[in-house]
């Protein structure tokens, strides 16, 4: 659908990322921080019926044009359900079937599945970002209005971005995530300084315990990843999340690590573990992503129970490639029981909210408040707790 707003502008909403040229996205998207919002990403989520209607992520995005050129975009999902967002909402949900409003269909911004900050519009350089913004949000009041759709919610915001959606009256919600930052660190060793003695120990035991096993962690970016590990990465993938039952998070589809490979292996890396009689098939491995200066663990699997193989796969060996390869940030993942004491203090991130429903807003603007105060305190008290070293903060 297609609609003339004024002589510089025309919006259309979009339910596949594929109708729009690659070109004309990633002009907007490669700027940014975040590898999440490119096509390839996007359209591989789609393509590979992993976010699709039949999945409860209906693709709804909204492109803005200027005659024929793409000035911006917001990736965009009429959302069913609230699983494989990582911000559960799922109380609203169960507070407004008490007072008798319809949650679902929501309005959802965010990569599907991936709980890692980096979510805004994407705006073309030398645009007035506060001038498009407010377009871009009048359509989807707009369109939310008619439609009946209870609430739009921007999950994992960019910190930048953040106060331009509150100057539109969105609410923030404060959640956090777990985050590495390189300190200055110029090898590994730099990077144990920063802990206790104690903690430091219990590193080193845990990295020894793989050795002891007979496993070596290769770290392999890009190019150099051979085609038969990214299906094997979907196998690990499954299995993991087939331990957890209904909360292993099974959301992306065999054929989606199939395409990384042909089209978007360039930001991937593999952290996989082979044994002294294999070089070839890795016993475990886990997957990540990197952009620039920034790193992002997705998943992880083994076929074994490995004394600490998920420590060093998911957090040792990544760090170690991190600092070797200019890595600044490095978010692992969701969760963060393991990731606290191996030095990812809790780092604020958050969501942004808008409601249609004058009750339900009304009562949930008042609760996100008091929340944010409690969780302000608990990103506090966690990093007061953090296993480093006096001299460290």
């Amino acid at each position: 659908m297609v609609e003339q707003l004024q002589p510089r502008y025309s919006v259309a909403w979009i339910n596949k990322i594929a109708e729009v040229p690659q070109e004309a996205w990633d002009t907007l998207a490669l700027p940014l921080k975040t590898p999440f919002l490119e096509w390839e990403w996007l359209k591989n989520l789609e393509a590979s019926q992993s976010a699709t209607a039949n999945t409860g992520w209906l693709p709804n995005h909204l492109t803005v044009w200027r005659d024929r050129t793409l000035i911006a975009a917001a990736p965009l999902y009429l959302k069913g359900h609230s699983s494989g967002e990582f911000v559960f909402d799922h109380q609203w949900a169960d507070l407004a079937q008490r007072i008798g409003v319809k949650y679902y269909p929501k309005m959802l911004g965010m990569t599907p599945f991936t709980p890692a900050e980096g979510y805004r519009f994407l705006i073309a350089p030398g645009e007035d970002e506060d001038e498009i913004t407010a377009l871009m949000v009048h359509e989807i009041d707009a369109f939310c209005t008619k439609h009946r759709i209870s609430g739009c919610h921007f999950l994992y915001v960019d910190p930048q971005w953040r106060p331009v959606l509150e100057r539109q009256g969105f609410t923030p919600w404060l959640h956090h995530s777990y985050i590495w930052e390189n300190l200055g660190f110029n090898n590994f060793d730099d990077y144990l300084a920063v802990f206790n003695a104690n903690q430091r120990r219990n590193i080193k035991r845990e990295r020894k315990a793989v050795e002891k096993a007979g496993l070596r962690l290769q770290p392999l970016a890009g190019d150099e990843i051979p085609q038969s590990l990214f299906p094997l990465m979907y196998q690990f993938y499954a299995d993991t999340c087939d331990k957890f039952g209904w909360w292993g998070s099974k959301y992306l589809t065999k054929r989606f690590f199939e395409q990384l490979y042909a089209h978007y292996r360039h930001r991937v890396v593999f952290f996989a573990a082979y044994t002294e009689q294999d070089s070839r098939q890795p016993v475990g491995m886990s997957f990540c992503l990197f952009k620039d200066d920034r790193m992002y663990g997705r998943y992880w699997g083994s076929f074994q129970e490995i004394d600490c193989l998920h420590f060093d796969a998911c957090y040792y060996s990544p760090v170690e490639w991190a600092i070797a390869n200019g890595i600044q940030i490095f978010d692992p993942g969701a969760g963060g029981r393991h990731k606290k004491r191996r030095g990812f203090p809790a780092a604020a991130n958050y969501s942004l909210h808008r409601f249609y429903n004058a009750r339900l807003g009304q009562i949930l603007r008042n609760y996100i408040s008091e929340v944010n105060e409690l969780e302000q305190q608990e990103i506090s008290a966690i990093n007061a707790e953090l296993p480093f070293s006096s001299s460290n903060p």
